[in-house]
Protein backbone atom coordinates (compact mmCIF):
# COMPACT_ATOMS: atom_id res chain seq x y z
CA UNK A 1 0.00 0.00 0.00
CA UNK A 2 1.31 3.23 -1.26
CA UNK A 3 0.68 5.54 1.84
CA UNK A 4 1.24 2.59 4.58
CA UNK A 5 3.43 3.56 7.22
CA UNK A 6 4.96 2.42 11.14
CA UNK A 7 2.33 4.25 13.67
CA UNK A 8 3.52 6.24 16.41
CA UNK A 9 3.47 4.85 19.44
CA UNK A 10 0.39 5.73 21.43
CA UNK A 11 2.11 7.29 24.48
CA UNK A 12 3.89 9.88 21.79
CA UNK A 13 0.52 11.32 19.84
CA UNK A 14 -0.54 13.72 22.30
CA UNK A 15 3.10 15.01 22.08
CA UNK A 16 2.57 15.23 18.25
CA UNK A 17 -0.86 16.68 18.11
CA UNK A 18 -0.29 19.17 20.49
CA UNK A 19 2.79 20.23 19.09
CA UNK A 20 1.04 20.82 15.47
CA UNK A 21 3.31 18.22 13.98
CA UNK A 22 0.55 15.84 12.41
CA UNK A 23 -1.60 16.80 9.58
CA UNK A 24 -4.35 18.37 8.91
CA UNK A 25 -3.10 20.96 11.14
CA UNK A 26 0.37 20.22 10.78
CA UNK A 27 3.52 20.21 9.96
CA UNK A 28 4.88 23.97 10.17
CA UNK A 29 6.28 24.77 6.67
CA UNK A 30 10.08 24.51 6.05
CA UNK A 31 12.33 27.37 6.96
CA UNK A 32 13.24 29.33 4.19
CA UNK A 33 16.49 32.11 4.44
CA UNK A 34 14.16 35.34 5.37
CA UNK A 35 13.19 33.74 8.53
CA UNK A 36 15.65 31.01 9.37
CA UNK A 37 16.59 34.00 12.00
CA UNK A 38 13.54 33.71 13.44
CA UNK A 39 13.78 30.12 13.15
CA UNK A 40 16.75 29.75 15.27
CA UNK A 41 15.87 32.57 17.91
CA UNK A 42 12.93 29.89 18.86
CA UNK A 43 15.32 27.36 19.47
CA UNK A 44 16.88 29.07 22.29
CA UNK A 45 14.26 28.17 24.19
CA UNK A 46 15.39 24.16 24.13
CA UNK A 47 18.82 25.82 25.39
CA UNK A 48 20.49 24.02 28.70
CA UNK A 49 19.72 26.19 32.18
CA UNK A 50 23.35 25.46 33.38
CA UNK A 51 22.49 26.54 36.53
CA UNK A 52 20.49 23.84 37.02
CA UNK A 53 22.95 21.29 37.31
CA UNK A 54 25.15 22.17 40.49
CA UNK A 55 27.45 19.29 40.38
CA UNK A 56 28.79 20.37 36.57
CA UNK A 57 31.22 22.87 36.15
CA UNK A 58 31.46 24.91 33.01
CA UNK A 59 33.92 26.28 30.92
CA UNK A 60 33.75 28.44 27.62
CA UNK A 61 36.97 28.79 25.53
CA UNK A 62 37.63 29.92 22.23
CA UNK A 63 40.15 27.49 19.84
CA UNK A 64 41.64 28.27 16.11
CA UNK A 65 38.67 27.35 13.24
CA UNK A 66 39.41 26.08 9.78
CA UNK A 67 39.23 29.12 7.86
CA UNK A 68 41.06 31.87 10.01
CA UNK A 69 37.50 31.29 12.27
CA UNK A 70 37.03 31.26 15.44
CA UNK A 71 35.56 27.84 17.33
CA UNK A 72 33.51 28.18 20.49
CA UNK A 73 33.33 25.20 23.13
CA UNK A 74 31.73 24.48 26.07
CA UNK A 75 33.39 22.36 28.58
CA UNK A 76 31.59 20.95 31.12
CA UNK A 77 33.27 18.63 33.78
CA UNK A 78 31.94 16.86 37.40
CA UNK A 79 32.67 18.94 40.15
CA UNK A 80 33.72 15.77 42.29
CA UNK A 81 37.30 15.41 41.85
CA UNK A 82 39.14 13.19 39.20
CA UNK A 83 41.09 9.90 39.94
CA UNK A 84 42.83 10.23 36.98
CA UNK A 85 42.60 11.47 33.11
CA UNK A 86 38.80 11.18 32.81
CA UNK A 87 37.29 10.04 29.45
CA UNK A 88 35.87 12.43 27.14
CA UNK A 89 32.66 12.82 24.54
CA UNK A 90 33.28 15.51 21.86
CA UNK A 91 29.52 16.46 21.23
CA UNK A 92 28.05 18.17 17.99
CA UNK A 93 23.97 19.48 18.99
CA UNK A 94 21.23 18.71 16.40
CA UNK A 95 19.47 21.29 14.11
CA UNK A 96 19.52 19.95 10.85
CA UNK A 97 22.77 21.89 10.28
CA UNK A 98 20.61 25.22 10.22
CA UNK A 99 19.43 25.99 13.19
CA UNK A 100 20.72 25.47 17.32
CA UNK A 101 23.98 25.86 18.83
CA UNK A 102 26.64 23.96 21.40
CA UNK A 103 24.00 24.79 24.17
CA UNK A 104 21.18 23.15 22.48
CA UNK A 105 19.84 20.22 24.46
CA UNK A 106 23.04 19.67 25.89
CA UNK A 107 21.40 18.25 29.34
CA UNK A 108 20.49 15.80 27.40
CA UNK A 109 24.22 14.42 27.31
CA UNK A 110 25.23 15.34 31.32
CA UNK A 111 23.93 11.70 32.88
CA UNK A 112 26.93 10.38 30.27
CA UNK A 113 29.40 12.76 32.03
CA UNK A 114 28.59 12.26 35.47
CA UNK A 115 27.77 7.94 34.65
CA UNK A 116 31.11 7.71 33.01
CA UNK A 117 33.52 10.44 35.21
CA UNK A 118 33.79 12.36 31.68
CA UNK A 119 34.44 15.79 30.44
CA UNK A 120 31.64 16.77 27.91
CA UNK A 121 32.70 18.93 25.52
CA UNK A 122 30.11 21.17 23.21
CA UNK A 123 31.25 22.84 19.69
CA UNK A 124 29.73 25.56 18.34
CA UNK A 125 30.20 24.90 14.53
CA UNK A 126 29.05 27.16 11.87
CA UNK A 127 25.47 26.65 10.05
CA UNK A 128 24.19 26.79 6.42
CA UNK A 129 23.07 28.60 4.25
CA UNK A 130 25.38 31.09 5.45
CA UNK A 131 28.23 28.02 5.73
CA UNK A 132 27.44 25.42 3.28
CA UNK A 133 29.73 22.44 3.32
CA UNK A 134 32.55 21.83 4.40
CA UNK A 135 32.38 24.75 6.99
CA UNK A 136 30.21 22.55 9.84
CA UNK A 137 32.15 19.39 9.59
CA UNK A 138 35.55 21.18 9.12
CA UNK A 139 34.70 23.47 12.58
CA UNK A 140 33.94 19.84 13.90
CA UNK A 141 37.20 18.16 13.08
CA UNK A 142 39.10 20.95 14.14
CA UNK A 143 37.48 21.01 17.36
CA UNK A 144 38.40 17.21 17.72
CA UNK A 145 41.86 17.45 17.02
CA UNK A 146 42.72 20.46 19.28
CA UNK A 147 41.05 18.47 22.10
CA UNK A 148 42.99 15.82 21.18
CA UNK A 149 46.30 17.62 20.84
CA UNK A 150 45.60 19.21 24.46
CA UNK A 151 44.38 16.59 26.33
CA UNK A 152 46.65 16.63 29.06
CA UNK A 153 45.38 20.07 29.18
CA UNK A 154 42.13 19.31 29.76
CA UNK A 155 42.96 16.14 32.07
CA UNK A 156 41.72 13.63 29.88
CA UNK A 157 42.78 10.53 28.68
CA UNK A 158 43.15 10.78 24.40
CA UNK A 159 42.58 7.39 23.90
CA UNK A 160 39.38 7.23 25.30
CA UNK A 161 37.40 10.10 23.26
CA UNK A 162 33.79 9.22 21.95
CA UNK A 163 32.51 11.20 19.41
CA UNK A 164 28.39 11.62 19.94
CA UNK A 165 25.38 13.97 18.80
CA UNK A 166 21.77 14.38 18.19
CA UNK A 167 19.86 14.47 14.72
CA UNK A 168 22.70 16.55 12.20
CA UNK A 169 25.13 16.37 15.08
CA UNK A 170 25.09 12.51 15.05
CA UNK A 171 25.61 13.00 11.32
CA UNK A 172 28.29 15.45 11.50
CA UNK A 173 30.02 13.45 14.49
CA UNK A 174 29.77 10.12 11.70
CA UNK A 175 31.45 12.49 9.05
CA UNK A 176 33.90 13.70 11.86
CA UNK A 177 34.64 10.44 12.34
CA UNK A 178 35.74 9.80 8.99
CA UNK A 179 37.73 12.74 8.58
CA UNK A 180 39.65 11.43 11.79
CA UNK A 181 40.41 8.04 10.36
CA UNK A 182 41.12 9.79 7.11
CA UNK A 183 43.92 12.06 8.18
CA UNK A 184 44.99 9.97 10.78
CA UNK A 185 44.07 11.86 13.66
CA UNK A 186 47.46 10.45 16.17
CA UNK A 187 45.00 9.43 18.91
CA UNK A 188 41.65 6.93 16.91
CA UNK A 189 38.44 7.80 18.61
CA UNK A 190 37.64 5.49 20.66
CA UNK A 191 33.53 4.82 20.18
CA UNK A 192 30.62 7.16 17.86
CA UNK A 193 27.44 7.66 19.68
CA UNK A 194 25.17 8.61 16.94
CA UNK A 195 21.52 9.11 17.79
CA UNK A 196 18.66 9.48 14.82
CA UNK A 197 21.40 10.69 12.67
CA UNK A 198 21.46 13.30 9.46
CA UNK A 199 23.20 10.67 7.08
CA UNK A 200 22.19 10.81 3.53
CA UNK A 201 21.72 13.95 1.22
CA UNK A 202 19.63 12.07 -1.40
CA UNK A 203 16.17 11.77 0.37
CA UNK A 204 14.81 8.96 -1.88
CA UNK A 205 14.59 6.37 1.23
CA UNK A 206 11.07 4.95 2.11
CA UNK A 207 11.05 6.58 5.48
CA UNK A 208 11.54 9.99 3.68
CA UNK A 209 8.67 9.77 1.35
CA UNK A 210 6.56 7.99 4.42
CA UNK A 211 7.09 11.44 6.29
CA UNK A 212 8.05 14.04 4.25
CA UNK A 213 5.03 15.56 5.16
CA UNK A 214 4.41 14.62 8.33
CA UNK A 215 6.58 14.59 12.14
CA UNK A 216 8.68 17.36 14.14
CA UNK A 217 11.41 16.78 11.06
CA UNK A 218 9.83 16.20 7.75
CA UNK A 219 11.36 15.21 4.62
CA UNK A 220 10.55 18.42 3.22
CA UNK A 221 12.46 20.12 5.98
CA UNK A 222 15.28 17.81 5.49
CA UNK A 223 15.77 18.56 1.50
CA UNK A 224 15.42 22.32 2.24
CA UNK A 225 18.20 21.79 4.96
CA UNK A 226 20.02 19.64 2.52
CA UNK A 227 19.86 21.61 -0.26
CA UNK A 228 21.80 24.77 1.88
CA UNK A 229 24.12 22.50 3.38
CA UNK A 230 25.02 21.01 -0.25
CA UNK A 231 23.79 22.99 -2.75
CA UNK A 232 26.64 20.96 -5.25
CA UNK A 233 25.78 17.74 -4.41
CA UNK A 234 28.57 16.67 -6.04
CA UNK A 235 31.44 18.94 -3.84
CA UNK A 236 34.90 17.39 -3.00
CA UNK A 237 34.51 15.50 0.19
CA UNK A 238 30.39 15.39 -0.20
CA UNK A 239 30.63 11.86 1.78
CA UNK A 240 31.76 13.69 5.31
CA UNK A 241 28.83 15.98 4.68
CA UNK A 242 26.74 12.85 4.04
CA UNK A 243 28.39 9.77 5.48
CA UNK A 244 25.69 7.83 3.86
CA UNK A 245 27.69 8.61 0.63
CA UNK A 246 31.01 6.96 2.10
CA UNK A 247 32.07 3.52 0.15
CA UNK A 248 34.71 3.19 3.07
CA UNK A 249 33.29 2.66 6.45
CA UNK A 250 36.23 0.10 7.48
CA UNK A 251 38.75 1.53 10.48
CA UNK A 252 35.87 3.12 12.70
CA UNK A 253 35.56 3.22 16.08
CA UNK A 254 32.84 0.87 17.74
CA UNK A 255 29.24 2.52 16.92
CA UNK A 256 25.95 2.40 18.58
CA UNK A 257 23.07 4.45 16.37
CA UNK A 258 19.54 4.77 17.15
CA UNK A 259 16.05 5.98 15.70
CA UNK A 260 12.54 5.56 15.85
CA UNK A 261 10.69 3.52 13.16
CA UNK A 262 7.97 6.20 12.44
CA UNK A 263 10.40 9.02 11.12
CA UNK A 264 12.26 10.32 8.19
CA UNK A 265 16.11 8.84 9.51
CA UNK A 266 14.79 4.94 9.71
CA UNK A 267 16.05 3.51 6.50
CA UNK A 268 19.45 5.71 6.09
CA UNK A 269 20.37 4.81 9.29
CA UNK A 270 19.75 0.70 9.16
CA UNK A 271 21.71 0.96 6.26
CA UNK A 272 24.11 2.99 7.55
CA UNK A 273 24.48 0.32 10.38
CA UNK A 274 24.84 -2.69 7.76
CA UNK A 275 27.61 -0.89 5.81
CA UNK A 276 29.16 -0.64 9.10
CA UNK A 277 28.51 -4.01 9.91
CA UNK A 278 29.42 -5.08 6.36
CA UNK A 279 33.37 -3.75 6.73
CA UNK A 280 34.50 -5.06 9.73
CA UNK A 281 32.82 -2.31 12.39
CA UNK A 282 31.03 -3.40 15.93
CA UNK A 283 27.41 -1.96 15.63
CA UNK A 284 24.51 -1.67 17.88
CA UNK A 285 21.54 -0.64 16.30
CA UNK A 286 18.19 -0.04 17.53
CA UNK A 287 14.58 1.03 16.02
CA UNK A 288 12.51 2.69 18.59
CA UNK A 289 8.46 1.18 17.58
CA UNK A 290 6.37 3.94 16.74
CA UNK A 291 9.35 6.83 17.77
CA UNK A 292 8.88 9.72 15.72
CA UNK A 293 12.13 12.00 15.31
CA UNK A 294 13.10 13.77 18.51
CA UNK A 295 11.28 11.72 20.52
CA UNK A 296 13.65 11.13 23.49
CA UNK A 297 13.83 15.01 23.95
CA UNK A 298 9.99 15.88 23.07
CA UNK A 299 8.50 12.85 24.98
CA UNK A 300 11.24 11.91 27.73
CA UNK A 301 8.40 10.25 29.97
CA UNK A 302 7.13 7.65 27.38
CA UNK A 303 8.51 4.27 28.22
CA UNK A 304 10.30 3.99 25.00
CA UNK A 305 11.95 7.47 25.85
CA UNK A 306 13.55 6.34 29.15
CA UNK A 307 14.11 2.58 27.70
CA UNK A 308 16.06 4.56 24.44
CA UNK A 309 17.81 7.01 27.36
CA UNK A 310 18.73 3.82 29.28
CA UNK A 311 20.45 1.47 26.29
CA UNK A 312 22.43 3.90 25.35
CA UNK A 313 23.96 4.69 29.00
CA UNK A 314 24.16 1.16 29.25
CA UNK A 315 26.19 0.88 26.17
CA UNK A 316 28.54 3.39 26.88
CA UNK A 317 29.18 1.80 30.59
CA UNK A 318 29.59 -1.54 28.83
CA UNK A 319 32.18 -0.37 26.20
CA UNK A 320 34.03 2.02 28.89
CA UNK A 321 34.43 -0.89 31.29
CA UNK A 322 35.27 -2.69 29.35
CA UNK A 323 38.93 -0.95 27.96
CA UNK A 324 39.98 -0.22 31.31
CA UNK A 325 41.70 3.60 30.33
CA UNK A 326 45.57 4.16 30.55
CA UNK A 327 46.42 5.89 33.14
CA UNK A 328 50.24 6.31 32.39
Amino acid sequence: MANAKPPYDPQMLETLVFSGALPPKGPRPPPTKENIVEHRKFCTIFEVKYDDYPDLSREDISIPGPDGNTIELTIVRPKAPAKGPRNAIYYMHGGGMILGTRHFSLQEAFPWAKELDAVLISVEYRLAPEHPHPAPVEDCYAGLKWISENSSKLDINPSRIMIAGHSSGAGLSAGTALLARDRKLPSPLFAQLLIYPMLDDRNVTSSNKQYFGEGTWTGKTNAVAWSWLLPDNDAPGVQYAAPSRATDLSNLPTTFLDVGSAEVFRDEVIAYASKLLEQGTQVELHVWPGAYHGFDVYSPTTDLAIAAKASRLAWMKRIFHASPANKD
